[in-house]
């Protein structure tokens, strides 16, 4: 399950940066995600989600309090944590 994770993530970065064959993959990464919802519904202190998925505590305030939102790689591994957050770990926990 993690290296199929894993293949997934590096698929939709290269999607996201405009590497991969568009024609193969149709992904929709939207313009604007809402950290905080996702978040929330983990039910995580801000602490507990930025080092449990690797990001720096003061980027997620700015994300938070909408002063700035996230690349689009950034935000596809979001998407991937907010669907299958617990296999998104596993793959941490495992590279």
């Amino acid at each position: 399950v993690a290296d199929s994770i894993r293949r997934g993530l590096q698929e939709a970065v290269a999607y996201a940066e405009g590497k991969a064959d568009e024609g193969i993959y149709r992904v929709h990464v939207p313009k604007e995600i809402d950290v905080k919802a996702i978040r929330t519904r983990l039910a995580m202190t801000q602490e507990e989600f930025a080092g449990r998925f690797g990001f720096s505590i003061n980027t997620l305030r700015h994300w938070e309090q909408g002063s700035r939102q996230p690349e689009g790689p950034t935000r596809a591994y979001l998407l991937v944590i907010d669907r299958a957050p617990d296999e998104v770990q596993k793959a941490l926990q495992n590279a």
